[in-house]
């Protein structure tokens, strides 16, 4: 039931998310999708609360205004699909602005139909070769980590040739910030400093608490893995430092996400029956697990728990899953988190990324940070635009760009030691809009790290 001013009676209400039922043929039938895309771009042309949050909706709105009749009925439908290409699956809409969500009779659940059209357009074969590459993540960070192969690669996107032709070819955009591959890996850095942890502090007594096991499974992610390889080791050093027994997970698979964005399930599908056994039988071992990428804690979390919601090895793995600063905060509240740091971290920028903030477990980055003595820590909670791989794409970059713009000025105006993102690849976002600012993006757990001197 709406009041007169179009606001959900109780909107107090938590919304509600319901199971994403992909593999029911209805999902799939495109005169239903088209349907529904109109009745619920109706619901968003006539409220418009979401206008600057991305580029989805002013894409709508922009094709409504121009209509003859200012009414979603009268849009060209093949327009619909410039709509689905510029949402990128955040979930912002869905968790703080929309009046409409579920309980509220309405049911609008924007991101999981942007979803449903991206799945079938990737179901009729209408998935970019470029897309499907970049969406590989695992696949392209294995080969272009090889040795020797890493360097060639690096060196190449390093020039300005060398990026014209990867623009040409795969329609990556010149100016975004690309990742560079490495040919040692996160997960063998992350056992060497377990090694190295067990040398200089010994066997760790695991304490468990009321919320934690007080040990750790560490997904090290395809990122982690193949890109920001000291992100690993950070985390095991802080984690072994607190008494955290940690464990690397073997054999994983990609968690899903970028094949998730571009609508292809299927192949969601596959990588979640290689990694739920595992995770699972770590889980009955007594481990708690972690992933440094915030967009992997949420695949586990949330997104396959709604895409399998009758899976039972999927719900354990869910409840089990951390985000790496909400299981050090958990440890803080339960009096197990030293503070015995040996620096300052002075004032740090700190960008809270999109699928971190929809988790809905609170600033736990910042409070952790807070702890270190002489350290201030201010909060950018909005859009980097980076998205996934929406910002490399040479048609969406000045979008992202634009997007990005108040975060890259928040943090230009901070005039801070240090500027942060739990999402490496938002780090490089915000890091290639500051003119004139040399710096790298500090990763926060290379921070923290730092803040131990470890």
């Amino acid at each position: 039931m709406t009041t007169p001013g179009g606001t959900r009676e109780g909107s107090l209400e938590a919304p509600t998310r319901h199971p994403i039922d992909w593999r029911n043929p209805a999902f799939h039938d495109e005169a239903a999708l088209e349907k529904e895309l109109e009745r619920v771009f109706d619901i968003c042309h006539g409220c418009r609360r979401c206008f600057a949050l991305c580029n989805a909706f002013p894409t709508l709105f922009d094709a409504v205004d121009a209509t003859d009749t200012g009414e979603v009925h009268s849009v060209d439908k093949l327009l619909f699909q410039d709509v689905v290409d510029h949402c990128y699956l955040c979930d912002m809409c869905f968790l703080t602005k929309c009046p409409y969500v579920p309980p509220h009779p309405f049911n609008v659940d924007f991101p999981h139909l942007m979803l449903r059209a991206k799945a079938v357009k990737a179901k009729k074969g209408g998935t970019r070769f470029r897309d499907k590459l970049l969406s590989a993540t695992g696949t392209v960070g294995a080969l272009a980590g090889i040795p020797v192969v890493a360097e060639i690669v690096n060196a190449v996107n390093g020039t300005k040739a060398g990026r014209a032709v990867l623009e040409k070819t795969l329609g990556v955009d010149r100016t975004a910030p690309i990742p560079k591959y490495r040919s040692r890996t996160g997960r063998a850095r992350a056992k060497a400093q377990l090694a190295c942890s067990a040398r200089n502090g010994g066997a760790i007594a695991v304490t468990p608490t009321d919320t934690t096991r007080g040990k750790v499974a560490l997904f090290v992610t395809c990122y982690g893995n193949r890109n920001e390889t000291a992100l690993p080791e950070d985390l095991v050093a802080v984690f072994a430092h607190n008494g955290i027994a940690v464990t690397v997970v073997g054999q994983e698979k990609c968690c899903g996400m970028p094949k998730l964005e571009l609508g292809d399930l299927e192949t969601v599908a596959r990588y979640k029956e290689e990694n739920i056994p595992r995770l699972k039988a770590l889980v009955d071992a007594g481990y708690d697990i972690v992933a440094p990428i915030p967009s992997c804690v949420l695949m586990f979390k949330q997104e396959l728990p709604l895409m399998f919601a009758g899976d039972a090895d999927v719900k354990a793995v869910a409840e089990a899953f951390f985000d790496p600063f909400e299981y050090l905060s958990l440890r803080h509240k339960a009096g197990l988190l030293r503070t015995d740091f040996t620096g300052t971290l002075g004032k740090v920028s700190y960008h809270v990324p999109c699928h971190l903030r929809v988790q809905n477990i609170g600033l736990k980055t910042r409070d952790v940070l807070r702890l270190v003595p002489g350290t201030t820590v201010e909060v950018i909670e909005r859009c980097s635009g980076h998205n996934g791989t929406y910002a490399v794409k040479k048609e969406f970059r000045a979008a992202s760009m634009k997007i990005a713009r108040p975060v890259i000025e928040r943090v230009a105006n901070a005039a801070a030691d240090h500027y942060s993102s739990d999402c490496p690849m938002a780090g490089h976002q915000i890091a290639s809009g500051l003119e004139g600012d040399a710096r790298e993006p500090e990763h926060p757990m290379q921070l923290l790290r730092k803040a131990y001197g470890l």
